[in-house]
């Protein structure tokens, strides 16, 4: 394959749209689609906006996707225009979607079978700044020689790029990479209203314990947020996390791993989306302690 490889990303949402300007910046034309046209067009000069997931593939050698779930990654694929419909041959899918690992071994073997292409399972961490910056890490499941071969793209968008294993491994690590996270917020949503509540202002925890063990990147970004309502843009939606989270309980359960912390924040994202919705900020979870009255 050529050295400067024809590109191609599929769902320019809240991750995708900062990710394919960071392609374009680094001076790469991207063919793009979206299922709502004006996210689209919001990459701005250097994209080309394609009628059809199927379109971008007949573009594009490396086609990038970052959508919500396991039925709209389907949608893409197998659905009408789909990239199922495209030639495959020599084309590699790296989806950046966090689904379940055997949704996407299913998937991608069926996609192969049918076209020939080829997939990477490569989910994110870091969120929206992360996106922006250029500083996401993300963990992959594939074939080596397709890794190496997209390895160069990828890090145009992240700061780190593992392959993990086959196919599926890079969702499991996503799997592990939200527990953490999704128990982070928990608790530190907890430490945040207990200064608050104690009479401590809370946005200097992060100043006051930077260095020491309890310090972390959630510590300095998420604390920050939390403490003064910072809600827009999100770091994320909490039907996001939640989704991941109900995912790594049932992978907890087919491996007969205890998950009890897991569960625990499982529960207290799906008061969230109860409460605020399913596109509320998942740091809004700190609002749901609110002292009433």
């Amino acid at each position: 394959m050529s050295a400067n490889e024809r590109l191609g990303y599929i769902g320019l949402g809240l991750m995708g749209l900062p990710m394919t300007r960071r392609l374009i910046a680094a001076g790469h034309s991207v063919h793009v689609w979206n299922r709502s046209p004006e996210k689209a067009h919001a990459a701005g000069p250097g994209a080309t906006v394609a009628a059809s997931p199927a379109a971008v593939a007949a573009e594009a050698d490396i086609i990038f996707m970052c959508v919500t779930d396991t039925a709209a990654v389907e949608a893409v694929v197998f659905g009408p225009d789909g990239l199922a419909e495209a030639d495959g041959a020599g084309k590699i899918v790296v989806d950046f979607s966090s689904i379940r690992p055997d949704a996407t071994q299913r998937i991608a073997g069926a996609l192969e079978a049918r076209n020939g292409m080829r997939w990477i399972d490569a989910p994110v961490s870091g969120g929206t700044k992360g996106a922006e910056e250029g500083s996401l890490a993300i963990m992959a499941g594939g074939r080596p020689e397709d890794f190496a071969r997209v390895e160069p793209y990828v890090l145009k968008m992240a700061q780190r790029f593992t392959l993990m294993g086959p196919l599926g491994a890079g969702q499991t690590t996503k799997l592990c990479n939200q527990m953490i996270v999704g128990c982070a917020m928990a608790v530190l949503a907890e430490a945040t209203r207990l200064a608050s509540n104690a009479g401590i202002d809370p946005a200097l925890l992060p100043q006051a314990l930077a260095g020491g063990f309890a310090d972390s990147k959630p510590l300095q970004l998420f604390v920050p947020r939390m403490a003064a309502g910072i809600h827009e843009p999100p770091l994320g939606h909490a039907y996001t996390m939640l989704k991941d989270l109900d995912t790594a309980l049932d992978l907890a359960v087919t491996t007969k791993t205890p998950a009890p912390m897991t569960g625990l924040a499982a529960q207290i994202f799906r008061t969230l989306t109860a409460t605020r919705g399913d596109k509320a900020d998942a740091l809004e979870l700190y609002k749901l302690s609110a002292p009433q009255g």
